[in-house]
């Protein structure tokens, strides 16, 4: 009585041949052949009920069959996958903390049973004939292989590139004006890729890398202190120890000069009144800077420099602006 078969597994495998396919059945003695198709495989009876056989180079779908001196077997399919291809990632590069979704686009990538980054297995979420759905795991900062694997053999591989995070360390300047469009150099690291640099959620304009270490971009409008981040493939900087807050001030006003005049030869103290003056960078008297002391929000002293008889305007300049100017005489 011819032999019997009744399941092949597995039922797939790559057209390079080389899989180990276990033959279940019956009647497995004298067994002289076993074919895939035309081909034969090398096998071993394990017993009358099972054979292992090496799956020889094939394509397509074949029948496996089993030949003895009783007779051939009934043929069970067998089919030869075409091995995997990916041709790109996307995107090819993200954070060392890995989670974010890469898209492997290629050929003959249905049923992924595998993705991987080097030796590290990542989650598959989606997968189709041309595309597989991934999540990167975490990594160092360095390149990593990525490879796909089918029941028609493990894909070519690509590199994908894990990016450290980004770090701020330094705003200059750290406070403008509310309406915005001040440029704020943004010192740090990890910043050539940078992509989008924010004020608390809004974006900035203007963005420009000089280096790995420093970034440019035109503060947007806003108000009160809020973060400034900057985004990368490798991630979004977080704030520390307060070197990442930007700060909004209102322009600068001067209402009146206590006393306005003095004598000629200067030295006079005069107290300015206003509002916005706290972070007040310079008090002039004409053209003529001098020393100041911001006592409050809403108060400097100044003292007089030397001048002509006849008035002068005083001015006061914070990060926000400069004041209109306000008459200050000087007497002989």
């Amino acid at each position: 009585m011819a032999p019997v078969v009744s399941s092949v597994n597995p039922s797939t495998g790559p057209t390079a041949g080389g899989t180990a396919v276990t033959i279940n059945g019956s009647g497995f003695t004298g067994v002289t052949a076993v074919k895939f198709g035309s081909f034969s495989a090398s096998f071993t009876v394990i017993s009358t009920s099972q054979i292992t056989a090496t799956s020889p180079p094939g394509a397509g779908t074949v029948n496996v069959t089993v030949v003895a001196a009783s007779g051939t077997s009934n043929g069970i399919a067998y089919t030869y996958v075409a091995p995997p291809v990916i041709s790109s990632l996307s995107p090819g590069r993200g954070p060392t903390s890995g989670g974010n979704t890469v898209t492997l686009t290629g050929s003959n990538l249905s049923a992924a049973t595998a993705v991987r980054f080097d030796t590290s297995p990542a989650v598959i979420t989606g997968n189709s004939p041309t595309q597989v759905a991934a999540t990167a795991p975490a990594a160092p900062a360095a390149p990593a292989e990525v490879t796909v694997t089918t029941a028609g053999g493990v894909s070519n591989p690509l590199p994908y590139f894990y990016i450290p995070a980004p770090t701020i360390s330094l705003l200059s300047p750290d406070k403008g004006r509310l309406s915005g469009g001040d440029s704020v150099t943004i010192t740090g690291s990890n910043l050539t890729l940078t992509s989008t640099v924010r004020f608390g959620v809004t974006a900035a304009t203007g963005v420009a890398v000089n280096s790995d270490t420093q970034v440019t971009a035109n503060a947007p409008s806003g108000s009160g202190s809020v973060t400034v981040t900057v985004t990368t493939p490798g991630g979004t900087s977080t704030p520390g120890l307060g070197t990442a807050y930007y700060t909004y001030l209102a322009a600068p006003a001067v209402g009146s000069l206590d006393p306005s005049s003095g004598p000629a030869l200067g030295g006079t103290t005069v107290t300015v009144t206003g509002s916005g003056l706290t972070y007040t960078e310079e008090v002039r008297f004409g053209s003529v800077p001098v020393p100041f002391t911001a006592v409050s929000d809403t108060q400097i002293v100044a003292v007089a420099p030397g001048g002509v008889p006849g008035p002068v305007t005083v001015v006061v300049s914070t990060p926000a602006g400069t004041t209109s100017g306000i008459p200050y005489q000087y007497v002989t």
